[in-house]
C-alpha cells in the first residue's frame, strides 16, 4: 500500500469525516497538521498544485484533493483500487 499523507486542521469537519473513512478502511495515514504552521501550509499548497483549503490528501503521489473527492472515489469503487496499488 503506497504511504497515505492527509493535511488537515484541528477545526476542520471535513478533515475529521476523511479521516474517519481511512480509519474505517483500516489505512494508516500520516497526518500533517497546519494549524498555525505557515511553511506546512505553503508545502501542502506547493504539493497540492496551489490547493489552500484542507484537507489535502495524498495516495502515494497522487494528489486525491479534498474530502469529497475522497468520499466520491470511494463510492465510484476505486478508493480501494489506489491503495492497494
Amino acid at each position: 500500500m503506497p504511504p497515505v499523507t492527509i493535511y488537515t486542521k484541528s477545526t476542520c469537519g471535513y478533515c475529521l469525516r476523511a479521516k474517519a473513512l481511512l480509519t474505517r478502511k483500516n489505512v494508516r495515514f500520516e497526518e500533517i497538521s497546519v494549524d498555525g504552521n505557515a511553511a506546512a501550509q505553503q508545502a501542502m499548497a506547493q504539493r497540492a498544485n496551489g490547493g489552500w483549503t484542507v484537507p489535502q490528501i495524498f495516495v502515494g503521489e497522487t494528489h486525491v484533493g479534498g474530502c469529497d473527492d475522497l468520499f466520491a472515489l470511494d463510492r465510484a469503487g476505486k478508493l480501494d483500487a489506489l491503495l492497494n496499488a
